[in-house]
């Protein structure tokens, strides 16, 4: 189980993690602060690079004949693309307004 931050609707995770491989956060108030920019510039970074590893999957896959070797290394990129990303959904999700109790949930379309 991973650690759970401090109750503070002020923190931000991080994109990264600290040596000790545990999530960072960031206590800040707005995202105009120099590591609030850093982490969304690291987070587009992430999302891209992971896009680009998709992209580079999908066509070594397509080939039946691609090396084992290469069919491995890009598994494991792949795996790190996913843990960026579910760590960029995680942070963003956490910084979500809370939705408004006193209005009833939208209807089932």
């Amino acid at each position: 189980m991973e650690p759970q931050p401090p109750t503070s609707t002020t923190l931000r995770l991080l994109p990264w993690l600290s040596p000790e491989g545990k999530p960072c956060f960031l206590s800040a108030s707005g995202r105009d602060g120099y590591m609030s920019r850093l982490a969304d510039t690291t987070e587009t970074r992430q999302l891209t690079e992971g896009a680009d590893v998709l992209t580079r999957a999908r066509r070594l896959l397509a080939d039946p004949v691609s090396p084992n070797a290469e069919v491995r290394y890009t598994a494991i990129r792949l795996t790190e693309c996913l843990a960026d990303a579910l760590r960029v959904a995680e942070s963003r999700g956490m910084r979500l307004p809370e939705p408004d109790r006193d209005t009833d949930p939208p209807s089932a379309r």
